[in-house]
């Protein structure tokens, strides 16, 4: 599988249980396909229930997101880097 020993990262903006299905469905496909999930490999923003307004409006990342977002990006570094250092059996880096 050309994609093992390879780490990914999921970001979807919506609504939180639309989030976490959309997770749910994205991690299984890449696990299919040889990617490894870190942890917190998945983020996502949830607006104001019924609101108007969208990710791309916001004049700036809120905080938390940012934050998760960050601790995602270092999660799968490290990933990278374990898996980098000490492949999988049988995978060729």
């Amino acid at each position: 599988m050309p994609a093992a020993g390879k780490v990914a990262l999921v970001a979807i903006v919506g609504n939180e249980d639309g989030a976490h299905h959309c997770h749910a469905a994205c991690f299984q496909s890449l696990n299919d396909i040889g990617f490894t999930i870190p942890a917190n490999g998945g983020v996502y923003w949830v607006g104001e229930a019924m609101g108007d307004v969208t990710y791309v409006d916001l004049p700036k990342t809120p905080e938390a997101v940012a934050g998760m977002i960050e601790m995602a990006a270092s999660n799968a570094a490290h990933l990278a880097a374990l898996l980098k250092g000490k492949a999988y059996v049988g995978v060729d880096q």
